[in-house]
């Protein structure tokens, strides 16, 4: 079972719903996944232990991870979610993209090993790991 760390911001409805929807496609996969929104810090929301909580947890599932899937709502979306796919592009891991935006940054798409729609995701062989290019606009 390859092992996932799905980076997404998860700020608002729409966010969240596509968020969920990612979260079925890769378990329908049967890829075994670590979502951020499912795991919070036991410290108090916002204090200083919260956050170092968190961004320790986070980047201990990066590493375990073998792959990262990134959601990306386009240009300026998420500083964090952005800086979670470059960590693992730093970290050699493959960074595949969902593209739910209008546009992307290029260094968002352009360290990715490929660049998805939501569509694209479902019919994704997380075997052979296609690589691909982004086609959209850019900001």
């Amino acid at each position: 079972m390859k092992r996932v760390y799905l980076a997404s911001p998860f700020f608002n409805d729409n966010e969240i719903g596509i968020l969920e929807q990612v979260e079925e496609i890769l378990a329908e996969k049967g890829l075994s996944v670590f979502s951020p929104f499912r795991h919070s810090a036991e410290a108090e929301f916002g204090s200083r232990q919260w956050s170092i909580e968190t961004f320790m947890d986070d980047i201990k599932h990066i590493k375990w991870a073998e792959m990262v899937v990134g959601i990306y709502h386009g240009n300026y979306s998420d500083s964090g979610t952005a800086w979670e796919l470059g960590y693992a592009y730093a970290t050699d891991k493959p960074v595949i993209v969902v593209h739910v935006g209008e546009s992307s940054n290029l260094m968002v798409h352009e360290g990715a090993h490929a660049n998805i729609t939501l569509e694209e995701l479902k019919e994704y062989d997380f075997d052979q790991m296609a690589s691909s290019f982004y086609k959209g606009a850019m900001r």
